[in-house]
């Protein structure tokens, strides 16, 4: 055997031991888990997130007291509705921020003030920990000029876990770095003893949004449209294409003829160009259907 090739056996060993760790995990157990969490939540896991697997569902587990992964994943397959929601937890990928994506708020702003409507609904459809639906109702109450903005915004995300802590609004304060003083003024109380180094939405901000656990493969939404603008943004790129046009395909009639589906800066929606059109910078509006004499 060539050493090259001895060498890459070694390393093959190695990162088989380092998945396996306290508990075994077979390519067999990574299969299931990978077809579990298609299932549940339309996530297309890749082979390079085995180890992310290994390292979250181990924790569950140590907390169930199981000794394998096969025991763990025979619990999941007998239909434990609250494991199958922990599961979906520990593998749902949560990152944001305030005002992440800054250019999308000008444009929603905008969107906002020409609607004359005498309501503005908006879903945030993957709010994680919250900063995203609150970015949305600063947007707002600076659109309108009132903390009473003539705005409803729900905030949904398929995580449990997250959604509790984007409800109670609370963030270290080095997490607000990039929040004008002015806005961290207005919108946030700070801690002080115990919360020292922390912030708190205000109430006003808070009364804006309902937050609520929405699955998005789910085949009824308790979403009430049309909508004037849904944010789905760097959530598409954990499904594959077929889910990600099945979402695609009823975020469009929710939304109202003019209303904005505003996406992640790493997504296209050009596999759906049937159903929504570039209107900006990963900013979408509804595509006009299509006559009968139209050419395709």
């Amino acid at each position: 055997m060539a050493h090259s090739d001895r060498l890459n056996k070694a390393v093959e060993a190695d990162l088989a031991q380092s998945v396996s760790g306290e508990f075994e995990f077979s390519d067999a157990d990574f299969a299931r888990v990978r077809d579990l969490i298609y299932q549940c939540a339309g996530i297309s896991l890749s082979p390079a997130k085995r180890q992310m697997v290994y390292s979250r569902l181990s924790r569950r587990l140590r907390a169930l007291g199981l000794i394998n992964f096969s025991s763990y994943l025979a619990l999941l397959e007998g239909h434990d509705s609250g494991e199958h929601q922990a599961f979906t937890n520990a593998l749902t990928t949560n990152l944001t921020a305030f005002f992440r994506e800054s250019h999308h708020f000008p444009i929603l702003a905008e969107h906002a003030r020409r609607s004359g409507r005498r309501q503005v609904d908006i879903w945030c459809a993957a709010c994680s920990t919250g900063e995203e639906a609150y970015s949305i109702a600063i947007t707002m109450i600076e659109t309108f000029g009132t903390m009473t903005p003539p705005v409803r915004i729900l905030a949904s995300d398929v995580d449990t876990n997250v959604l509790e802590r984007a409800r109670f609004g609370v963030y270290p304060l080095e997490q607000m770095e990039k929040m004008p003083a002015e806005h961290l003024r207005k919108y946030f109380l700070r801690g002080t003893g115990a919360r020292e180094g922390m912030v708190k939405v205000r109430p006003e901000l808070r009364e804006l949004i309902s937050f609520r656990q929405i699955n998005l493969l789910e085949p009824q939404w308790d979403v009430r449209g049309p909508l004037d603008a849904i944010f789905c943004r760097n959530v598409m790129i954990y499904f594959d294409k077929r889910t990600q046009y099945s979402i695609l395909k009823r975020f469009a009639p929710a939304l109202g003829s003019d209303g904005l589906l505003f996406a992640g800066h790493s997504e296209s929606l050009q596999h759906a160009s049937d159903l929504f059109c570039l209107r900006g910078q990963t900013v979408y509006q509804v595509a006009a259907p299509k006559r009968a004499n139209d050419h395709a």
